[in-house]
């Protein structure tokens, strides 16, 4: 027996995003007083995760924030020739402010606006409490990342922007593409691709995934990004208004299709890899097939 219509409607609604936009504000005013360290310099404030892709469902509670300094930038010149690498190291002197340095300085601003006790220092973000009017909310200190496609000179050169930070356990370099995510989200939603459809059946999906947590179908949870970005893969004629129909024909879709490429939403890394922010394989396989047992079983 399928899962009735009106509870995959149910699973598609929105949670509650007022309180995490009142975080989110918060955050901007702390970095912004005039004690903070980092005020005057550089740097972008903006919203990434569910909450910034209009994908948070009931029960979602972190707000994630990153804190992006724009003057010091990591790179990849892999795709460029030598004379080329020569050139930008020719223009381009070592920063000499570092990413420790402006993580050192966020942190210090939170904690003359908020006080040391509700800020924790996690391997990869500064995880800011929850007070009433606000969630708690997991803030990444990052700086610009450049993927380069080609150097001419200062004002002729392209690339790929990203943010980059470190897990500070063993030093390694995190690079992600948070806006291409949310840029690339708002494009399979919006017309003429999906008609609104796409960020409700992603609701839809990770509510199904907390259902079939909860009821023991599977033994761990899916991570609500990977869900999202493997959704993203879907071809954009089987996100339909019918719910039922969207949910089958989606989970039989990724039941016959090999997901050894599918890219996350950025569009720009590989979704499955051996990474700690890619995805098992494995674990995906898992997820679609306790969707399949959630259908056939309901």
């Amino acid at each position: 027996m399928a899962v009735p219509e009106q509870q995959l409607q149910t699973w598609c609604n929105q949670g509650a995003t007022v309180t995490a936009q009142a975080t989110y504000a918060s955050v901007q005013a702390a970095l912004a007083a005039p004690a903070a360290p980092i005020r005057g310099k550089p740097f972008d404030v903006f919203l990434q995760g569910s909450y910034r892709s209009a994908t948070n469902i009931y029960g979602d509670s972190d707000v994630d924030i990153v804190v992006q300094y724009k003057d010091t930038w990591g790179r990849d010149l892999s795709l460029l020739p030598p004379p080329q690498v020569q050139l930008y190291t020719q223009t381009y002197p070592n920063a000499t402010y570092s990413w420790q340095q402006f993580r050192a300085d966020v942190l210090a601003s939170l904690t003359a606006y908020y006080g040391a006790a509700n800020l924790i220092e996690s391997a990869k973000c500064l995880k800011l409490a929850a007070a009433p009017g606000r969630l708690v909310a997991d803030v990444v200190p990052a700086i610009t990342y450049k993927r380069f496609n080609y150097f001419l000179s200062d004002a002729v050169q392209d690339y790929v922007e990203g943010i980059r930070f470190h897990d500070r356990r063993d030093g390694r370099e995190i690079v992600n593409y948070p806006k291409q995510h949310i840029e690339n989200g708002q494009a399979k939603n919006g017309q003429p691709r999906t008609g609104g459809n796409y960020k409700p059946i992603v609701r839809m999906f990770k509510n199904a995934r907390t259902y079939i947590v909860d009821h023991h179908m599977l033994p761990a949870a899916a991570p609500s990004y990977f869900v999202e970005c493997m959704l993203y893969n879907v071809p954009d004629h089987l996100l339909v208004a019918n719910r039922q129909q969207a949910m089958r024909g989606i989970v039989e879709w990724l039941r016959d299709n090999d997901g050894t490429f599918f890219m996350c939403q950025n569009g720009v890394t590989f979704l499955f890899g051996p990474t700690p922010e890619q995805w098992n394989i494995g674990a995906a396989t898992g997820f679609a097939d306790a969707l399949i047992n959630l259908w056939n079983n309901w």
